[in-house]
């Protein structure tokens, strides 16, 4: 298929998301389209995560430190002045924080950009490490921002959180990032830098034995999804309007790491797949915390056995795909036209 076409379907593609989302903005209940926002800052995090761990090996369970960072950089930026000086009751706000503002984009920017250089001062001392070291590092690393964020009252109002950030956060500006964020890693896993993250992963010392340069491929990987991750952090907060330290605790990091899993690992589609269907899954099994009604028999909601449910479902999936819903699968318009190329020919 050659590549004009690939780009007519890509465009295409994105021309009906557009239909879709701006008809689901005016169409559908306001439940709706926050579950619609959801898939989309969960499919971010979920490739961003997998991009260190299914494509470059590394065991990293720092995602909610990231997305902390990612969330109270943007949440300063478009959070006005007048309001952070209302806000800030312990202590007041310090300056420059207190005043500094930039538009959404910019903020969302600059909190993916401060992500990104918090994730590649962890890499220096930590991608010498390996395997489950390498994890709990980068979960002490996250914890330890969480406490930071906790106690610099003056800049990040403490345990009380930022409440009232702006809700910039629309489905406009949610697929516009989650967009960019696959199209940039696509890009990035199709040249020749992906091919050595792959290699890195599948035989570290096989990769430095061809001369390639592995704890810089490693740190740059790790920077760029620290970077996603800020982005989707600062997504998140500007859509639920409110942020905390203790939201972004280490269940936050396995919440994302359970989306590349029952996705698949090395898998961008799984990654999406994950994000949707986990993300869906939550939300619609929040049915059996109400009351049940079957004609004349009431049934009483029980609180807490939607996450029982789920927890049972995902055992299942894992024990069924261990590799994942999608696995190492990868849709391409190649593989969706020979598919349908083999069942005209009746294959």
């Amino acid at each position: 298929m050659d590549r004009t076409k690939k780009l007519s379907l890509n465009l295409g593609c994105i021309t009906l998301l557009a239909a879709f989302l701006f008809l689901a903005d005016r169409c559908f209940d306001s439940y709706v389209v926050q579950v619609i926002n959801l898939i989309a800052v969960n499919a971010i995090l979920a490739v961003s995560l997998n991009l260190i761990y299914g494509f470059t090996g590394m065991f990293s369970l720092g995602h909610a430190g990231f997305m902390a960072i990612g969330a109270y950089v943007c949440a300063m930026l478009i959070l006005p002045a007048a309001q952070k000086q209302a806000m800030y009751i312990l202590k007041p706000c310090i300056w420059p924080f207190s005043v500094m503002h930039a538009p959404f984009f910019a903020a969302v920017l600059l909190g993916g950009f401060a992500a990104a250089l918090a994730g590649l001062l962890i890499a220096l001392p930590v991608l010498r490490l390996g395997g489950d070291y390498l994890g709990i590092a980068t979960l002490g690393f996250a914890e330890i921002i969480r406490v930071i964020f906790t106690n610099t009252t003056s800049i990040t109002n403490g345990s009380l959180g930022l409440k009232g950030i702006p809700a910039y956060a629309n489905l406009g500006w949610n697929y516009f990032w989650c967009i960019l964020t696959f199209y940039t890693i696509i890009k990035l896993l199709s040249s020749n830098f992906g091919n050595t993250l792959r290699a890195i992963r599948d035989d570290e010392v096989a990769a430095k034995a061809m001369g390639i340069n592995t704890y810089k491929a490693k740190a740059i990987s790790f920077a760029i999804g620290a970077f996603f991750a800020g982005v989707g952090g600062a997504l998140q907060g500007s859509l639920i309007t409110t942020i905390d330290p203790k939201m972004f605790n280490f269940q936050l990091t396995y919440n994302i790491l359970m989306f590349v899993v029952v996705g698949g690992l090395g898998s961008i589609t799984g990654s999406l797949a994950g994000a949707v269907i986990i993300t869906i899954l939550l939300e619609w099994l929040r049915f059996v915390e109400s009351t049940i009604y079957i004609g004349s028999f009431e049934i009483h909601g029980v609180p807490g056995m939607r996450m029982v449910i789920f927890s049972i479902i995902l055992l299942f999936i894992i024990l069924r795909k261990r590799e994942g819903i999608i696995g190492g699968y990868e849709f391409s318009w190649e593989s969706l036209y020979g598919f349908i190329n083999r069942k005209k020919e009746g294959k």
